[in-house]
């Protein structure tokens, strides 16, 4: 299908045959999913030239990564970077700091990583096995407790279908992956992925419960970004996907869309303002949490792949083909900026000078806060 095979190319690059998003797997063999987990990121001079993913701020430094286990750490606003300690090689999809000190990547092979020290080092709190077991556990409950209540057709089913796909999911090995993370402070965080695989934990990470049952999705939609205003959390996927919480994550309600493809971003605003972006150039806005919608031209074609909220309040939106786009007026009308980036960009942020990082198919790029107001060409 094109919505997941492109999706994988922008939200989960560069997968091995059994790393990527394919339900038709293999089980894990020598060379294979398990092996990568337990196998340490090579250090290389070339890293920083790398399929980046991700990137974000921990404090004053900058934090990228990327395929085969690759994190890069600048302390100079993106002018120069240096490879981290990481203890697995498979491709990491996004990092996030909730401090200065404390972060969290996930990845392929359904990993999950913590740093405490800023990103210098990092251990594995999950990975795609004890993930599998974990869901199986939940099913297995789940069933049990909808036998002993009683319940009904409808509930049985559907705690019989979550035990089936739970089974299937051990069976499968270690191939599905995290795509997104977050945490509300350093403590409570949230992990989505690929067949709506989500997880939360409330004490760091030492601890991760699967949480896919709160978000209705029984057709196991790939689940790409988590963006949150407030204690407001929204979640965005596939073939239309769109979750809101209003209490943290504890309890979440679909949200009707007028685009039925697949959403890689979103840029939360004051009050229950929300863009929402996607594949070939979608873009929409909503001023009430979804209730109505109205869609912005974005003038282009390719996806749009991540945004944010820029230190002076403009909106900053890059896509698939190294385009950038700017908004002054809260996301009404949008402008081109030149970047001077060759191939995808997958994800954007602000360094601490004001000036602009990008990560894509070739490593990182900075990007001058003087270029991004004037739209020259770097």
């Amino acid at each position: 299908m094109r919505t997941r095979s492109l999706a994988l190319c922008i939200a989960a690059a560069a997968c091995t045959v059994g790393m990527g998003l394919s339900g038709a797997t293999a089980p894990a063999r020598a060379g294979g999913p398990a092996d990568v987990l337990e196998r340490q990121a090579l250090r290389s001079v070339l890293a920083p030239a790398s399929l980046m993913l991700a990137v974000t701020r921990a404090g004053e430094r900058l934090v990228a990564a990327g395929e085969r286990g690759i994190v890069l750490l600048s302390d100079d606003h993106g002018q120069s970077w240096r490879q981290a300690s990481v203890p697995v090689g498979v491709t990491l999809t996004s990092v996030f700091f909730a401090s200065r000190t404390q972060g969290w990547a996930v990845g392929h092979g359904g990993v999950i990583l913590h740093s405490g020290d800023g990103g210098e080092t990092w251990s594995k709190q999950l990975d795609g096995v004890r993930a599998a077991q974990l869901v199986l556990a939940a099913a297995q409950t789940a069933v049990a407790d909808a036998g002993a209540a009683g319940a009904g057709a409808p509930t049985g089913e559907r705690a019989a279908r979550r035990l089936r796909d739970a089974e299937r999911l051990v069976a499968d090995g270690p191939d599905k992956p995290l795509l997104d993370v977050y945490f509300a402070n350093e403590r409570e965080g949230l992990v989505v992925g690929a067949y709506g695989l989500a997880f939360s934990t409330g004490d760091s990470g030492r601890h991760w419960h699967p949480v896919d049952d709160r978000l209705v999705n029984p057709e196991g939609r790939h689940l790409y970004r988590i963006r949150a205003v407030g204690s407001d959390l929204y979640v965005a996927g596939e073939q239309g996907a769109l979750y809101h919480s209003r209490d943290g994550g504890r309890h979440f309600t679909g949200i009707k869309t007028l685009y039925p493809g697949s959403y890689f971003g979103m840029v939360t605003g004051p009050r229950e303002d929300l863009l929402i972006f996607g594949m070939r150039g979608n873009l929409y806005r909503t001023q009430d949490a979804g209730l109505n919608w109205q869609q912005i031209s974005s003038g282009r074609t390719a996806a749009l792949t991540d945004g944010m909220r820029a230190n002076d309040g403009a909106i900053l939106i890059v896509d698939g083909d190294g385009g950038l786009m700017r908004s002054i007026d809260d996301g009404k009308t949008f402008r081109n900026i030149p970047t001077g980036f060759a191939g995808p960009i997958n994800s954007i942020a602000q360094a601490a000078d004001g000036s602009l990082v990008l990560a894509g198919l070739r490593g990182v790029a900075r990007l001058p806060l003087d270029k991004i107001r004037t739209g020259v060409e770097p």
